[in-house]
């Protein structure tokens, strides 16, 4: 009688220890707001699965997702009145040039994700076709413009070669009614669309014609300063998220659908169309090569007047394991 009341007690503590680190677990969640830089959409997979899964409460982090413009993040991470958001590296650099004291601390899109797409009859294969066409841009700003005109400069193309025309974000639309011979738009969703549609495409990704920074995840010089294990979290949190995404999209996709208000099984096709931009040997390792051809690619558009001091402080990979 005595042993089993020893065991029922032992059994008791354990019970109250475990309960007691469930509470104390829940009780120090960081609660953080996280700008997207766009709408709630199956790219952001990623991170609907680490929250799903608990890989952000694991590491004592709770995320609200805050789908708010790009600028307003790297706005918000410079006043260092957030901690993190989802940031472009050509915005980095702009930002760095501001003296905005941004760090990109891991590349999420190994491969930058805008393309040139045309119907087939309009015979732009390559880069060079693109000459003297009319081209349709969501506007002269941002990863479709800088994207496009590193893809020109890459292949001895400048500005002026190219009838470039601002037509909003209504690229699909243009091309279909032969408005633009050609339309920039992301990789992930305008050629997904067309085809969707049966329409005949050709596409031309600037990632197979020049390496250059995409979206990743930003802080500020102070967090690192002050909280880098927060930053480690954050990271391998995220990280874990992406390599699940990786190895189960179908799993990932159902799990958006939790987080994608009216999310139904048509845009699995934008989920498996971003696999192959995230897809690296190390997750969320970013090159030093990458940022200067960026770097580069600012300073020939003219939205760098100099080069950035000390370029290499604008991003680490100390927090990608």
């Amino acid at each position: 009688m005595v042993k089993r009341t020893l065991i029922l007690f032992v059994l008791l503590i354990v019970l109250v220890a475990c309960g007691g680190a469930a509470g104390t677990e829940t009780a120090v969640l960081q609660h953080i707001r996280l700008p997207m830089g766009y709408i709630p959409d199956p790219q952001y997979a990623p991170f609907y699965v680490a929250v799903d899964k608990g890989y952000f409460a694991q590491e004592g982090i709770e995320i609200e997702f805050d789908y708010s413009f790009e600028t307003d993040g790297m706005a918000l991470v410079g006043a260092n009145e957030l901690p993190f958001a989802i940031v472009g590296g050509d915005q980095v650099i702009l930002a760095r040039a501001q003296e905005v004291p941004v760090v990109y601390v891991m590349e999420w899109f190994q491969k930058y994700p805008i393309a040139v797409v045309s119907k087939k009859a309009a015979g732009i294969v390559k880069p060079v076709d693109l000459a003297g066409r009319n081209v349709g841009l969501p506007g002269f700003f941002g990863a479709s413009y800088v994207g496009y005109a590193g893809l020109l400069f890459a292949n001895g193309l400048a500005l002026a070669d190219v009838d470039a025309h601002d037509i909003g974000f209504n690229q699909v639309e243009s091309l279909l009614t032969d408005q633009s011979e050609a339309v920039v738009g992301f990789a992930n969703n305008e050629p997904v669309q067309l085809a969707a549609r049966g329409e005949a495409i050709n596409v031309i990704n600037v990632a197979d014609y020049v390496d250059m920074v995409s979206n990743g995840v930003i802080t500020n010089e102070q967090t690192i300063a002050e909280n880098p294990e927060l930053v480690q979290r954050f990271v391998r949190a995220f990280v874990h998220g992406l390599a699940d995404t990786l190895v189960d999209p179908a799993e990932a996709y159902e799990i958006s659908k939790k987080f994608v208000e009216g999310l139904d099984d048509s845009r699995m096709n934008v989920l498996e169309a971003s696999l192959p931009m995230w897809q690296a040997d190390i997750l969320g390792y970013t090159d030093a090569r990458s940022w200067d051809n960026t770097q580069e690619i600012l300073l020939q558009m003219g939205l760098l007047d100099a080069p950035v001091e000390n370029l290499e402080q604008a991003y680490t990979n100390d927090f990608v394991e």
